[in-house]
């Protein structure tokens, strides 16, 4: 496969988030970890000062087919979308979750619902694009674009669509409010200095910790969970965690930077350990749920949700483990988690490899046909959150001076997805509306951005896959979904950040 390349890489160093009170654990950046035997080929280990931009991974890189990270296509069909909501007299309280397969149009759901955030954290990034890298999304013959929204717009579309959003700060009834709520407006305020936005992640992070229970030492997921297999009705009896709430931690650890708490820090690294023991199996493959009894901490059960089986690997739950250590690695310095990060992206890399194609199947141990029917369908989500991981993963190891092949591994994920998984093509048409002047009589000026949406559909990616577990309320496959478009505008961002993304700009 195209990353067990050997290689020595540099990238720049992460700053490091310490907590007053609590222990710093920067200094275990000189640690060397000696590199697991990757079932891609070695790499070795090395230091160097180079320079901010890594293009390193780039040898095996289909650039042109990159591109589309930042190609007008991208921004329509985000925009499609959002500009529909701009004419109403009030803002949106439903949000984009999917596409049915076979469908064009979004399904919508409740602002409370824990997708909410990712459609707006999508405007973010376009946001964060025009502000930070303004190369990329100005029409220019460098960015081959050649209209997009005015900032302005795009500003207006930001607030417009999480105007809403803030109350979800208080819910107490869910672990998912960093998914709700720092997308938007971690962004918010980083570009803004929102204040509202601050204070909502703030709130947010004090809310989510009530969830914590010391004697498990995680954070309660889900209150209830019923299928046609089994049900938990009595949050008294059962305690239940999942391995997406890896993901949820990277809020409490910022906040508990800007609030100098302790105890928010130590809730969320309590949950990452916690996570490490029970939820990691001894390959490094991970279960999605388990149950533990809360008043001795012990574990009851352990099964899925969203799986092929309570012992097989699914693939969005593997690359939630990637990323969600490789967060918490970069607030502790704990190279405990920098490790388990590996671990699970080496697993779901091995994994990966055995389906000879780069798009992760939605579960590595479903069978591929049976009884002439598809049974392992594809999920994008997966793949884009498995990048976003991997490169955070290759930042954290880079930036002790260590070896990483996982620049190549997302590279060529994301290329994958890329070449094969991409919705039908979309444009901004440029139209002209008469005026008249005083001073220069009857002429035009640029009109209503409008759009050419192929075969409509409303998401940029494909072949994602909400549930296709056998017992699951609802079971949907092969269509697009909202998460995966934002991790794969995220991965986009973070290659700029890396300074990586430049390369593949106007392709």
């Amino acid at each position: 496969m195209p990353w067990s390349k050997k290689r020595v890489i540099s990238s720049p160093t992460d700053n490091d988030a310490t907590v007053p009170g609590v222990k710093d654990h920067a200094h275990t950046s000189q640690i060397r970890i000696e590199p697991k035997q990757s079932p891609f080929g070695s790499v070795e280990l090395g230091r160097s000062s180079g320079p901010r931009s890594d293009t390193s991974g780039l040898a095996h890189t289909n650039e042109e087919t990159l591109a589309s990270l930042y190609s007008e296509y991208t921004i329509a069909k985000i925009w499609r979308v959002a500009e529909r909501a701009l004419d109403k007299s009030t803002p949106p309280t439903l949000y984009p979750e999917y596409t049915k397969p076979g469908a064009t149009a979004y399904v919508y759901r409740e602002l409370d619902f824990w997708t909410s955030g990712f459609f707006p954290g999508s405007l973010y990034l376009l946001l964060e694009r025009q502000r930070r890298y303004a190369r990329v999304l100005s029409p220019s013959p460098y960015s081959g674009l050649s209209q997009i929204p005015h900032p302005l717009q795009l500003q207006y579309a930001c607030e417009w669509w999480t105007h809403n959003l803030h109350q979800n700060a208080h819910l107490k009834t869910t672990h998912d409010l960093s998914f709700m709520i720092s997308p938007w407006a971690r962004k918010a305020w980083e570009l803004d200095h929102d204040q509202k936005a601050y204070e909502s992640l703030l709130t947010a992070a004090q809310t989510l910790g009530l969830r914590h229970n010391e004697k498990v030492g995680c954070l309660r997921s889900w209150d209830t969970c019923v299928t046609r297999k089994y049900s938990f009705l009595d949050p008294t009896k059962d305690f239940l965690v999942i391995i997406d709430n890896m993901l949820n931690l990277d809020l409490l650890f910022w906040a508990s930077v800007e609030l100098r708490s302790p105890h928010l820090y130590n809730i969320a690294k309590s949950h990452a350990q916690s996570t490490q023991r029970h939820l990691i199996r001894p390959d490094s493959s991970t279960f999605h749920v388990v149950n533990f009894d809360q008043a001795t901490g012990t574990v009851k059960a352990k099964f899925t949700n969203q799986g092929y089986s309570d012992s097989s690997s699914w693939s969005r739950g593997q690359a939630w483990a990637i990323t969600g250590f490789a967060q918490t690695y970069s607030w502790t310095r704990d190279v405990s988690f920098l490790s388990t990060a590996r671990s699970c992206a080496d697993y779901f890399l091995k994994r990966l490899e055995e389906t000879g194609t780069g798009i992760p199947p939605w579960d590595f141990d479903a069978p591929s046909s049976e009884d002439g029917q598809r049974q392992r369908p594809s999920d994008t989500s997966a793949a884009m959150i498995a990048c976003y991981g991997l490169l955070l993963l290759h930042r954290g190891l880079t930036s002790m001076g260590q070896a990483s092949p996982y620049l190549d591994a997302a590279l060529y994920i994301l290329s994958s997805v890329c070449a094969t998984q991409l919705s039908s093509p979309a444009r901004f048409v440029t139209t002209k509306v008469e005026v008249e002047s005083v001073e220069h009589g009857k002429g035009f000026e640029d009109g209503k951005l409008v759009f050419e949406m192929g075969e409509g559909e409303e998401t940029i990616l494909k072949g994602a896959t909400i549930n296709n577990y056998e017992f699951a309320p609802r079971r949907w496959a092969d269509h697009g979904l909202v998460y995966a478009d934002y991790y794969f505008l995220a991965v986009g961002n973070l290659l700029l950040e890396m300074g990586i993304g430049e390369k593949f700009i106007g392709k």
